[in-house]
């Protein structure tokens, strides 16, 4: 990958993909705006996320996108127990409905001994 990086310190060539790919936040679904308009809500702005919370593992994999108000209902809690807070139950907002990015997480999470991949850092997820 280029050597280049956002302020966020995501590499230029993974910021194109990720921003190609997600369109829609990889939660909710909610269609993300770059900038909001004055008077729109901030809910609807889009965030750079780490799905599993852990700022070293900047990859494809775990670099996304997801709106203000997902980003920060979750936090720093685990994907899985995020899917499970009240946040994600009164949206619909589980394992079935996210992105196939975020089941892909899922997945590979259950199969990591001992949920290594769940771990959180003390850093907090990036914003845009």
């Amino acid at each position: 990958m280029n050597g280049a990086t956002n302020n966020w310190g995501i590499p230029a060539d993974l910021e194109t993909l990720v921003l190609a790919r997600d369109k829609n936040c990889i939660y909710c679904a909610t269609e993300m705006l770059q900038r909001v308009p004055r008077g729109q809500p901030r809910k609807m702005a889009a965030t750079w996320e780490h799905i599993i919370n852990d700022a070293r593992i900047v990859t494809l994999e775990n670099i996304a996108r997801c709106c203000w108000a997902c980003n920060s209902s979750k936090g720093r809690k685990t994907l899985a127990a995020w899917l499970h807070s009240a946040y994600c139950l009164s949206r619909g907002i589980n394992e079935h409905t996210v992105a196939q990015i975020v089941k892909d997480a899922l997945r590979t999470a259950r199969m990591t001994p001992n949920h290594a991949m769940e771990r959180t850092t003390d850093r907090r997820a990036l914003h845009f």
